[in-house]
């Protein structure tokens, strides 16, 4: 008895270092790079309260990575979310989640959507971040390098496994884990753009709280 409880105390202090570590590092900050003024431009960060999605006006992707994602002349903005493909396509919705899903999703490496929505308006729960042309260029080209391309240099499309006409999956590279989260890439993809981010989050607030 007193061994099974000792392997209880263990196994449950696994997730409890783990939130705890996460938080710590949520906090510490990674300074925004540029110090100039001239942010002309702007993007979005988007949350449904445990996800991440970068909002980018459409005129504002560069040709390379809007290529070979769908799009009509009225739709103005798109938003980019990364996550396991799995759970991206069996999880529509909150309801949908079983302990199966959750568990591959985090403990076990999976392959990778990115979730690509779009949007004809701004929306008003959007938190904007002005950003210069070089910050912008970057987070084009993170996005770019996080699609998979077929042999012909094309996005890999998921035919109708969107969950509504405005929003399309497509392949994209990289393995999901609770140490690579869809918060921690969106985390990263500001990092390598020269934004301020944290030093690691797999969390939303843990980037939300440094532009609120």
């Amino acid at each position: 008895m007193k061994i099974a409880q000792k392997i209880f105390k263990y196994i449950l202090l696994i997730p409890v270092t783990y939130i705890i570590i996460s938080l710590i590092l949520s906090v510490i900050t990674i300074d925004r790079k540029a110090n100039d003024e001239n942010f002309s431009k702007s993007i979005y960060l988007s949350t449904n309260g445990v996800h991440f999605d970068i909002v980018i006006p459409k005129t504002d992707i560069d040709s390379l990575v809007l290529s070979g994602i769908k799009h009509s002349k009225t739709e103005n903005y798109l938003s980019f979310g990364w996550g396991d493909e799995n759970f991206y396509l069996n999880t529509p919705t909150w309801g949908d989640l079983t302990f199966s899903n959750a568990f591959k999703a985090m403990f076990l490496k999976s392959s990778t959507l990115m979730h690509v929505t779009r949007y004809e308006q701004e929306r008003t729960d959007w938190i904007e971040i002005k950003v210069n042309e070089f910050e912008l260029q970057k987070l084009n080209t993170y996005l770019f390098n996080t699609f998979e391309l077929d042999e012909n240099g094309m996005r890999i499309l998921l035919e109708n496994k969107g969950y509504s006409p405005i929003d399309d999956f497509y392949k994209s590279k990289g393995n999901f884990s609770c140490f690579n989260t869809c918060n921690s890439w969106v985390n990263k993809g500001f990092e390598e753009s020269g934004l301020k981010s944290s030093l690691w989050t797999p969390f939303d607030f843990g980037l939300l709280n440094k532009y609120k």
